[in-house]
């Protein structure tokens, strides 16, 4: 260790700040799902939404990340 170097432990405010930035991506990763299917499902998105059922949606985005996360794996 260097003289000059100082370790600093992760306080509250660093801890904070990567829990909003996962959670920000998170719901930036589920509202381009939602924005996905919108875009290739249209009729039957709507029709849930209108219906007030909102678990084929969530199960539609989720399937829509998984494939995508997937497909990104697979690529590296």
């Amino acid at each position: 260790m260097s003289m000059y170097t100082v370790s600093i432990p992760m306080g509250l405010a660093q801890r904070s700040l990567s829990l909003a930035g996962i959670i920000g991506i998170l719901t930036a990763a589920f509202a381009a799902g939602l924005i996905y299917l919108l875009v290739t499902q249209p009729v039957s998105t709507a029709e849930n939404i209108a219906n007030g059922e909102v678990s084929p949606i969530v199960r539609a985005v989720a399937g829509v990340l998984y494939d995508a996360l997937r497909g990104i794996l697979k690529f590296l």
